[in-house]
Order: C-alpha cells, then sequence, then structure tokens
C-alpha cells in the first residue's frame, strides 16, 4: 500500500468513525430523556455484555483477513486472498453461532449473575446482533486487505443509523409496557443496525464479484493452500488480537465492579454510586471516544500498509509507513487531550445543559484527568498495530494485560480515598494506557527490524499542540465574562482548529510532500505557501 492509499485509507476511515461516534452520542440523549435513567441502567449492563461477547467472536478476524489478503495480494495471488475470505466465513459462521444462541437460552442467568435481573430484554434485544455483525466483520476485513475502505465505512454508518431511528422508535413503542421492556427496544436497535449494514455490504460484494473473479482468472501467481493450514493463520493471528481485544471490555466489567465496591465501602449510597459511575463512564467517557475514531482507523489502515511492506521485505517502506502511521495518531492525539483539558467544564456546559453547576464542575474534573489518557491511548493503537502487522500480535496483548492490571489494582486503592472517590478510577486509566503504551514501545524496537524514534516524532506535533493550547485557554478565559462561558468555549474550539492547522506547517509537523497526499494538497501547498506558513 503506497502512503497516499494509506492515509485515503485512514481519512475513509476516520470519517466514517467520525460520523459513527457523533450518530453514537446523539443517540445517547434523546435515549436517556425517553427511557430515564432506570431505562439506561437495564440498557447500559446489557451493552457491557454484548460488547464482550463481541469482542470474542469478531475482534481478531477483520484484522487476521485483512491482514493475509493483503500478503497474497502483494504477491499477486487473488485467488489465495479469496481462498482466506471464504474459510474466515465458515470459521466466523461456528463463533457467532455459537454466541448467539448462548445468550439466548441464557440471557435469565446472565441478567442474574450481572445483578441486574431487568437487563434480561436488553440482552435478548442484542442476540441477532451477535450473529449478523460478526458476519460482517469478514466481508470488512475481505475489503480493507484488497486496500477498499469505503464498504466498511459505508456499513458503518448505515449500521448506526438504523440503530439509531430503530431503537429510538421500538424504545418509544414499548415505553408504556415497561421500563425493562423499552431499554430491550432500545437494544434491538444494534441488531437492526446490523442487519442493514450486512444487507449493504453483501450488495457492494455482490456488484464487485465480477471484477473480483475476472482478477482472479487473469492472475499468473494464483496458489491455493491446504485449508487447514489457511485456518490455523487466520487463529494464529486472531487469537492474540481476540484475547488482547476482549481486555479491554473485561477491564470495564470489572472496572464498574470494583468502583461500586469501594464507593459502598466509603459510605456512598447505591444511588450516589450509581450517578458518580454515571458521570464517568457515561459523560465523560463519551469525548475520550471522538479522537479515538481517527486513531483506531490509522491503526486499522497501518496494519495491511505495513503487513505488505512486512512481506516484501522492504526495510525503507516498513518505516517509512510506520513513522507517518505513529506521526499522524501524535497529529490527532495532542491536540485532542490539551483541547479537553483546557475545555473540559466548559465543554462539558455546552453538551449536557442540563445537569447543573455541581455536575458540570464534577464531570469537568474526571474530563481533564481522561484527556491525558488520549495521548497515550493513541500510541498503544498505533504501537499494536505494528505489533500486529509483523507477526508479534502477542506482545501487545501481553503489555496490554500489565496495563489492565496495573489498573485493577490503582481502582482499588485511589478510588477508595475519598477525596479521590470516582477519579482515582479515571486517574487508573492513565496509567494503565501509559504502560501499555511504554511496554510496546519498548518490545517494538527491541524485537522488531521497526525502529521507532518517538521523541524526534512527537516533538513538532507537540510544539504545534502548545500553540494552539495557549491560544484556545486565552481565547475562552478572555471571553467567558463578556459572551457567558458556553459561546467562549464554542468560539475557543473554532480559533483553535484553526489556529492548529496553520501551526501544523509553521513548525514543520506536516510537510509539501504530506499535502501532496490531500485532496486538493498541491493548491493548499501554494496558498499556504504564498502566505508563508510553509517551512
Amino acid at each position: 500500500m503506497s502512503e497516499n492509499n494509506f492515509l485515503k485509507g485512514a481519512a475513509v476511515l476516520g470519517t466514517a468513525g467520525l460520523i459513527v461516534k457523533i450518530i453514537g452520542a446523539i443517540y445517547r440523549i434523546p435515549l436517556t430523556n425517553l427511557i430515564g435513567t432506570e431505562g439506561i441502567g437495564y440498557f447500559q449492563p446489557a451493552y457491557q455484555v454484548y460488547n464482550l461477547l463481541l469482542v470474542i467472536s469478531l475482534a481478531g478476524f477483520p484484522t487476521a483477513v485483512a491482514r493475509l489478503v493483503s500478503e497474497k495480494m502483494a504477491l499477486e495471488n487473488p485467488q489465495g486472498a479469496h481462498q482466506i475470505f471464504r474459510l474466515s466465513m465458515r470459521v466466523i459462521l461456528v463463533i457467532s453461532v455459537v454466541s448467539s444462541l448462548t445468550v439466548l437460552v441464557f440471557a435469565k442467568g446472565i441478567a442474574q449473575a450481572i445483578g441486574y435481573p431487568g437487563t434480561y430484554y436488553s440482552l435478548l434485544g442484542l442476540v441477532p446482533a451477535l450473529l449478523i455483525v460478526p458476519i460482517m466483520s469478514v466481508y470488512r476485513g475481505y475489503f480493507q486487505g484488497m486496500q477498499n475502505m469505503i464498504p466498511t465505512a459505508l456499513s458503518q454508518v448505515l449500521e448506526q443509523l438504523v440503530r439509531f431511528a430503530v431503537g429510538l422508535s421500538f424504545a418509544y413503542v414499548l415505553l408504556n409496557s415497561s421500563p425493562q421492556k423499552a431499554a430491550g427496544g432500545a437494544s434491538f436497535g444494534a441488531s437492526a443496525g446490523g442487519i442493514a449494514g450486512l444487507i449493504l455490504i453483501l450488495f457492494i460484494y455482490a456488484k464487485q464479484r465480477k471484477n473480483i473473479h475476472e482478477r482472479i482468472d487473469t492472475a499468473e501467481n494464483n496458489t491455493l493452500e491446504e485449508p487447514r493450514r489457511v485456518i490455523r493463520k487466520l487463529l494464529a493471528i486472531a487469537i492474540p488480537i481476540t484475547l488482547g481485544a476482549s481486555i479491554v471490555p473485561f477491564m470495564g466489567l470489572i472496572d464498574a465492579k470494583l468502583v461500586s465496591m469501594r464507593l459502598a465501602q466509603i459510605g456512598y449510597s447505591v444511588i450516589e454510586i450509581t450517578d458518580l459511575y454515571g458521570q464517568l463512564s457515561g459523560t465523560a467517557q463519551t469525548f475520550i471516544n471522538f479522537p479515538q475514531v481517527f486513531s483506531i482507523a490509522i491503526a486499522m489502515s497501518l496494519v495491511p500498509s505495513i503487513s505488505n511492506a512486512y512481506t516484501r521485505r522492504d526495510k525503507e517502506a516498513l518505516n517509512q509507513t510506520t513513522d507517518l502511521g505513529m506521526r499522524t495518531s501524535l497529529i490527532i492525539g495532542l491536540p485532542s487531550a490539551f483541547g479537553l483539558y483546557i475545555l473540559a467544564e466548559p465543554i462539558i456546559k455546552l453538551f449536557y445543559p442540563a445537569l447543573g453547576p455541581e455536575k458540570h464542575k464534577s464531570v469537568g474534573q474526571l474530563l481533564a484527568i481522561l484527556a491525558i489518557s488520549v495521548i497515550f491511548l493513541t500510541v498503544v493503537q498505533s504501537l499494536t498495530a505494528i505489533l500486529q502487522a509483523v507477526d508479534k500480535q502477542r506482545i501487545p496483548v501481553k503489555n496490554l494485560a500489565i496495563g489492565a492490571i496495573v489498573k485493577i489494582v490503582l481502582t482499588y486503592i485511589l478510588v477508595g480515598i475519598p477525596s479521590l472517590n470516582v477519579k482515582g478510577a479515571a486517574l487508573s486509566t492513565i496509567a494503565a494506557y501509559l504502560t501499555a503504551a511504554t511496554l510496546n514501545y519498548w518490545d517494538i524496537n527491541k524485537y522488531t527490524e521497526v525502529k521507532v524514534k518517538l521523541l524526534r516524532i512527537a516533538f513538532r506535533p507537540l510544539i504545534a499542540s502548545s500553540i494552539m493550547g495557549v491560544v484556545v485557554y486565552t481565547v475562552y478565559h478572555s471571553g467567558a465574562g463578556i459572551i457567558g462561558a458556553k459561546l467562549s468555549a464554542l468560539i475557543a474550539i473554532l480559533v483553535g482548529v484553526v489556529v492548529y492547522f496553520v501551526a501544523l506547517p509553521i513548525t514543520g509537523t506536516i510537510n509539501k510532500k504530506d499535502m501532496d497526499l490531500l485532496p486538493k494538497g498541491e493548491k493548499l501547498y501554494q496558498l499556504m505557501n504564498k502566505l508563508k506558513l510553509m517551512k
């Protein structure tokens, strides 16, 4: 994959991911207003179970399929690439059927075990999604391996739009029955979205099937492998990635339990515990998800790109793509962290006016702490993708597990300190991702041919982000007392975006070569050069 295709792939997935995250964030507001906090209390535990089972079902397969398909295409073997797609579909069908049937049969027992019996209907609403979404993921992985990110992007957006419409509609219709059933209707939105996304990606595949088979028929290096060997390769990549991806949702379940237990031990009531945990996971965490959209897209695009260079033993391309990916991650992660930290409370006031001054302050404090974790999280995602692409997928699993252990220990200790309470869980999140990022960085430079010079890569994005941060802080605090906190925050955000994009070329964070890879980049470069913004 060329640098051009890499950045285009990241841009396509990043844009789709941003749209999906925006829809998801908007969705939670009317849903909470509709079914109330009690309904959300039945809705959220089911999603924790769903996320864990979904990760177990599919987390490693899109990456495994994308990587192996990319390798076959690099060797000009499209028939081998298609064989990987077909065999992976058989494996994922078995896994998804078992997963969905398990929840269908044992939904009541699962609801009782997690301590929320009323979440039974929400679990039932997610059963079809557990069957359909993993199947869709195999198609997405195949297209990504073919360096075509558009089917993934389109299906993601459609899936979320249908989830929004159907989830709210079913919740509204079932509201008079009970909040438990209304939450179940909202959960079914995920299943309806999965069905819509699968139909779309099947349609795209059918439209491209003729071209796929023509490419296979005209290729000269077509070879097939013994099916068991292909499946072993798929599982060898997918299982470690799945284990690694399972750590985060599993850590979330443990974190929720520890927060509840420790807050109870220092005297908080059940209602207060629920409220504090909601501030952490349902409000502050929402804004941390936005920069992840782009960093995850970059990580997904890195895998086939680096895998291609690794297969060809092109060391120069390997290191260039790695540097580009890491730099792009930091260009996103650093300003996001600076902006969220500086404008934490104003952002909460702007987007959640109904919370009131007291919660604006407490949620703002949580967001400011979590903002710091954005830097380490974006670095972890890119370093993990690099390790996965060069056949070292077990290393990030180990490192993330160590980070999870650090989080569990610190959550237990810090949340039990009355002056910190739930803020202790936010602080432990920083420690977890810092640990995983440090270990990944060490292992990449020690065990692979890739040499990541993180400090050199980070220096210029850090300068550009600092310039933006100073301007944002000044604009907000200059205007808050005159035009109000909300309008001042909105203006500060807009000014910050403009200043950052100007600071990027001035500081040399991006150069002419980078600009050439952007749409209309040559004209943009000429304009910036005319304004003396390019170094």
